[in-house]
């Protein structure tokens, strides 16, 4: 996985996929010609329809077991060599062929994790099904989850990962799911974690974003305010991390009814946003409308 939070992005026509252990029951779940005989004697010669398997439940769970392993189709261009070199390293205590198709799977999930995160999934999943004890696998499982929306899988996946090698790098990540989940005071909780203290700016940015979302979500706009504005708004970075914490303090004023403080904020935000990554502008558009006509 890449360092960014979203690891997977290493940043497709499929090909074939190696479907080992795959079996199609057709012939065990169709019609059996000596019963099918059996059955037209005993019937008078009335047709009958010929016997079936009862559904097998452990088959289908089977089923589906092996359609998580074998995992969406692999590009052909995709070869694993395009992951991160540290990556790369944690998967050389599997065999060859075992740690280059988990290779290729998680290199397929990283192109495909903002375009179309739900396959990114399956394809970490498929990673997993192979190579379940390895960190780094938890991590991209984790990571793809919560870019495709499954918050409860996503925590569940990132504790895992977190158990097996201490990293505190995925507690943005862990908090954000909580809210998703409805839990803001156990957002609150792991943003007050010592270890915050010690994350890069990014980092520590994205902890204060989600947890002043969390005192929104008690209703308490004050606190939020307060959280934000420990951060440094006013840095002279023109990283996106800067551009986020602007914008999310002027939408939390306008919450708040503060809405000339909140204008003056969307153009400090616009200001900086050189890639266009809020709708600042159009914000203070609207809210210069808005207070003109008060």
């Amino acid at each position: 996985m890449a360092e960014d939070r979203r690891g997977a992005r290493g940043q497709g026509k499929p090909a074939g996929n190696d479907r080992r252990g795959a079996r199609t029951d057709t012939g065990r779940g169709g019609q059996s010609r000596s019963g099918a005989g059996r059955g037209a004697a005993a019937g008078g010669g009335q047709r009958r329809e010929p016997w079936k398997r009862p559904a097998d439940k452990q088959q289908v769970e089977r089923t589906v077991d092996q359609s998580v392993y074998d995992g969406p189709e692999l590009p052909p261009e995709i070869t694993g060599a395009e992951l991160d070199r540290a990556v790369g390293a944690q998967l050389k205590g599997l065999p060859e062929k075992l740690a280059a198709r988990v290779a290729r799977h998680l290199a397929a999930a990283g192109m495909l994790v903002d375009e179309d995160p739900e396959t990114a999934y399956r394809h970490t999943l498929a990673a997993k099904a192979r190579a379940p004890r390895l960190a780094v696998i938890r991590e991209a499982v984790g990571e793809a989850a919560y870019a495709a929306g499954h918050y409860a899988e996503a925590l569940a996946e990132l504790r895992a990962a977190k158990r097996m090698n201490g990293a505190t790098a995925y507690l943005p990540i862990m908090a954000d799911c909580h809210r998703a989940l409805g839990n803001p005071d156990q957002a609150i909780k792991l943003a007050k974690s010592p270890s915050v203290a010690n994350f890069a700016s990014p980092a520590k940015a994205e902890m204060t974003l989600v947890e002043a979302g969390a005192r929104r979500d008690q209703g308490q706009l004050d606190a939020a305010l307060r959280t934000l504005e420990l951060a440094p708004l006013a840095s002279k970075s023109r990283e996106a991390w800067v551009v986020r914490l602007r914008y999310a303090y002027a939408d939390t004023l306008v919450a708040a009814g503060r809405e000339k403080d909140a204008l003056a904020w969307f153009h400090r935000t616009h200001a900086i946003d050189s890639d266009e990554i809020t709708d600042a502008a159009a914000r203070a558009d609207d809210l210069e409308r808005r207070i003109d006509d008060l």
